[in-house]
């Protein structure tokens, strides 16, 4: 994908072999720092594809297959609009069904054979970091959306704090935060039936938020 500033953004999509009328709904995923889209969120991608949802995902700027320095962003802004972008193409291309969002965390990244040479961030993007944890922190509390958290108790990257208070601070009324005893940052990195545990949770979220709208549009297309 070519974006606003000119440079060649990695994408990639994965879609189950059902009927395209069968697709239960898109997921669209983004990938933590010093991560990308082919490495560890690709195992999620295709067990959620499994499950009869069209998964799409790209390599933010400075990451995996994209344009830009290795690791660095000063301005996160770019970065979104990328990310709307692709996402709202994808959605374009599948109108009629529910649209999800998925970000995936760090930890196992560090074993990607691209991750050494991300580095330690640079100052501009450590700064752009804190101003985005700051921006999160004041406006969290206008979250609408339905809202499923995951977060390993034992996580030592991410505080299970922050996640709490991202959750309780959320407008919307269907918000669901699920803490794992003893699960680290990367669950997809823990023992396979803890990893099973996690997935079954997010596939069982999604799954009934995706039927439930299929079945409004569908009420509303007999009201019409």
């Amino acid at each position: 994908m070519l974006n606003e500033q000119n440079m060649n953004i990695f994408t990639q999509s994965w879609r189950p072999d059902s009927k395209p009328d069968q697709l239960r709904g898109l997921v669209a995923m983004v990938h933590g720092y010093a991560s990308e889209s082919s490495w560890v969120p690709e195992l999620t991608a295709v067990a959620v594809a499994k499950a009869n949802f069209f998964v799409c995902a790209l390599d933010i700027q400075g990451h995996g297959y994209s344009d830009g320095y290795a690791g660095h962003i000063p301005d996160i802004k770019p970065v979104v609009r990328d990310c709307m972008q692709f996402f709202d193409s994808a959605r374009a291309d599948h109108p009629k069904i529910p649209a999800f969002l998925e970000e995936w965390k760090r930890k196992l990244v560090e074993k990607s054979p691209n991750f050494l040479k991300y580095g330690k961030p640079s100052a501009a993007t450590a700064l752009e970091f804190l101003r985005v944890c700051e921006y999160i922190k004041k406006n969290c509390h206008k979250l609408e959306d339905p809202m499923l958290m995951v977060h390993g108790g034992n996580d030592t990257v991410c505080d299970p704090k922050s996640a709490m208070f991202v959750y309780k601070s959320a407008a919307t009324e269907d918000k669901t935060l699920k803490i794992y005893d003893g699960m680290w940052h990367q669950l997809i990195g823990e023992p396979n039936e803890r990893v099973e545990l996690v997935f079954g949770n997010i596939i069982s979220w999604i799954g009934e938020r995706a039927e439930k709208e299929k079945a409004n549009c569908n009420t509303m297309s007999i009201e019409k």
